[in-house]
């Protein structure tokens, strides 16, 4: 597989990730380790996490298997703190709660660090300049070698990037990670143009569109998928509409066509994006992400990029 630098930094990651947000929940162990060893033996690298996932357990499964079988030095993890579900509010960027959170995600992972360590979304109760000092004390301690940020706007990236790069010795932003696919194209708008501007990597979670881009939704809702699951039907309806099904019906067209997936077809559009170091994919089995991979070589021609380009635009 192949490996991207994430924007200007010396960090490499492979240009498919490997999403475990549903490890320890709908992905049992068995099918947790199947999925890695899959993954690393196709060349992979990013495994990205968060200590919110399944509560804690998402990281719990990973450094399991760090320990057990999987060799630490063949993967880039990331992880994420500054949601808090469970908290007194639904976020806590403060320095006390950030500190505290990089540590838990280290003993749930069984490391001394991780190599990518991301703000999983901006919080406007606490100022920003403690937020960054924060991430500052975090890497220059070395619980973590890179630092990132996720689900921020553009105008929050440029604010902390610029904070970031105004004073010398300050670590800087490496990753900026959005959901990104062709239902779900506002990064463009201002997240991407910014990250093109400070030279910071784009990392696209759910480029399959939530699941709605490989097809599966396209006469209903089968009983096994993340729509029929009451922790995830909300998450997949918004691309159950007019617009989402006439993306759907032009992907399956050039994948017709091509004679490929409509999973390849989407996947290789968010992946060969410009500015995008690498798609992140959640598969809830083995044998989704077997299918997944078997992706890795497709390369959409030019005139097919342009019609989805067309078919999917916000304006």
């Amino acid at each position: 597989m192949e490996q991207r630098y994430v924007g200007r930094s010396g960090l490499s990651v492979s240009r498919l990730g490997l999403g475990t947000m549903t490890w320890g929940r709908d992905t049992d162990a068995e099918e947790a380790a199947a999925q890695l060893r899959a993954f690393l033996d196709a060349g992979g690298t990013l495994v990205d996490t968060a200590d919110v996932y399944t509560g804690g357990d998402s990281e719990r499964l990973l450094g399991r298997m760090l320990r057990d079988s999987v060799p630490r030095s063949e993967l880039v993890i990331s992880t994420k703190a500054v949601v808090t579900p469970n908290g007194r509010r639904p976020r806590d960027a403060s320095r006390r709660h950030l500190i505290a959170a990089v540590d838990d995600s280290l003993n749930r992972l069984g490391l001394d660090y991780v190599d990518l360590w991301q703000l999983h979304t901006y919080d406007t109760e606490v100022p920003l300049e403690e937020t960054l000092a924060a991430l500052d004390a975090i890497v220059s301690s070395g619980r973590a070698v890179y630092a990132g940020v996720c689900d921020y706007a553009g105008w929050q990236l440029a604010a902390a990037a610029v904070t970031q790069k105004s004073v010398p010795g300050r670590i800087p932003i490496t990753s900026a990670q959005v959901e990104y696919s062709l239902l779900a194209r506002e990064p463009e708008r201002e997240l991407l143009p910014a990250a093109a501007h400070l030279d910071v990597g784009v990392l696209a979670w759910s480029p399959l569109g939530r699941g709605v881009l490989t097809g599966k939704y396209r006469t209903g809702i089968p009983a096994d998928s993340r729509a029929a699951t009451p922790h995830f039907a909300d998450f997949v309806r918004p691309y159950l509409d007019d617009r989402g099904r006439s993306v759907v019906e032009s992907v399956m067209t050039a994948a017709d066509g091509l004679g490929v997936s409509p999973l390849a077809v989407a996947l290789s559009w968010v992946r060969d994006q410009r500015g995008v170091a690498s798609a992140i994919v959640g598969a809830r089995t083995h044998a989704q992400l077997k299918g997944i991979l078997s992706a890795e070589d497709v390369v959409l021609p030019i005139e097919i990029r342009e019609a989805l380009d067309d078919v999917s635009s916000l304006d």
